[in-house]
């Protein structure tokens, strides 16, 4: 059975930074993708970063230069490294995963975590 569990928001400062982690659980599957949204209230969720199997990566306009995915494929985890948060980064962050069992893909939803960047 898949799972995802998420950590590390929290509240911070505008300038600060955090570290958002991700780890997928579970066995008889293979990762495509991992990544990050979020949704802000009264906003849809949107697309902040992903990484595929083979390392490359996707960002949003919004926080190029500023944000970081990793992933340690060893132990099935995802990091989302944020540097110089602004206010309107403000959310509930959700990783995704999007994996195959084959012949199948699917995608996997975490719980999400609040971040709060006050100014």
């Amino acid at each position: 059975q898949v799972q995802l569990v998420e950590s590390g928001g929290g509240l911070v400062q505008a300038g600060g930074s955090l570290r958002l982690s991700c780890a997928a659980s579970g066995s008889g599957f293979s990762i495509n993708a991992m990544g990050w949204y979020r949704q802000a209230p009264g906003k849809q969720r949107e697309l902040v970063a992903v990484i595929f199997s083979g390392g490359r990566t996707n960002y949003a306009d919004s926080v190029k230069g500023r944000f970081t995915i990793s992933r340690d494929n060893a132990e099935n985890t995802v990091y989302l490294q944020m540097n110089n948060l602004k206010a309107e980064d403000t959310a509930v962050y959700y990783c995704n995963m999007e994996y195959r069992v084959y012949p199948n893909t699917y995608h996997y939803w975490g719980q999400g975590t609040q971040v709060t960047v006050s100014s």
